[in-house]
């Protein structure tokens, strides 16, 4: 948990009464190394000086929205990202998660109640990286410990939600994983109503790790249960 600790986190919101409340909850919870932004501009040049681990995005930015921005972000960090919004209308929640979102927090929130999500978040996505698998899928290369695929010469990161229904998958690889079981490793126990969004990032890992997305092979879909992943050794 120290080491989780060590990331770096970005906190991107207009209000700066919001920043000091969300830095100062992390800061107590012994995260120091913080870097705060105010609109998207400011967030993308920080980004792309500074490897951030985490992003936390105001949905609403002056110069732009957290939808937009997530998108720019993924051009270049698969870093985990979680939404702070005073929108808790269903279809923006979907949205955010649909985008890749890894949490969605509305606004009022309890600052340790957000603490405590964004560590839950770090550890889903972090803490067990040292040491993992490499295995292979028609020739292409995927390593769970650098979160990265190897395909065709070209190495392409794997985003948080990637990764980790990607390493659900390898642990029971051969066998059945259910939609809940993927939903809850990937979003936690607020997992509800995710089943549309995992098919999303089901698509996108597909185009990642299959020779053919459109005929797969490998991460097989299992109607009416879920996902099975089938490696090269099997």
């Amino acid at each position: 948990m120290d080491e989780l600790k060590n990331k770096k986190i970005l906190v991107v919101d207009d209000e700066p009464r919001l920043l000091k409340i969300v830095a100062g909850a992390l800061y107590r919870r012994g995260y120091y190394n913080l870097y705060t932004a105010r609109d998207a501009g400011e967030a993308l040049r920080l980004a792309k000086e500074q490897p951030m681990a985490l992003f936390l995005l105001d949905v609403n930015l002056p110069d732009a929205d957290g939808f937009a921005l997530i998108e720019k972000l993924r051009d270049f960090s698969p870093a985990p990202v979680v939404f702070l919004t005073a929108r808790g209308e269903g279809a923006d929640r979907i949205r955010g998660l649909g985008l890749g979102a890894d949490d969605y927090i509305v606004k009022p929130f309890l600052s340790e109640e957000l603490a405590l999500r964004v560590e839950a978040v770090l550890r889903r996505v972090y803490a067990a990286r040292v040491g993992e698998a490499v295995f292979y899928l028609s020739g292409i290369r995927a390593d769970l410990g650098s979160a990265s695929v190897l395909r065709g010469g070209k190495e392409l990161s794997l985003t948080a939600k990637e990764y980790i229904l990607l390493k659900k998958l390898w642990e029971n690889r051969g066998r059945v994983v259910t939609n809940d079981a993927l939903c809850l490793a990937a979003w936690g126990e607020d997992y509800y109503g995710c089943e549309n969004t995992l098919m999303v990032h089901i698509r996108r890992l597909r185009k990642k790790i299959e020779p053919d997305p459109s005929e797969p092979r490998h991460l097989l879909t299992v109607k009416g249960l879920g996902y099975k992943l089938v490696t090269d050794d099997e």
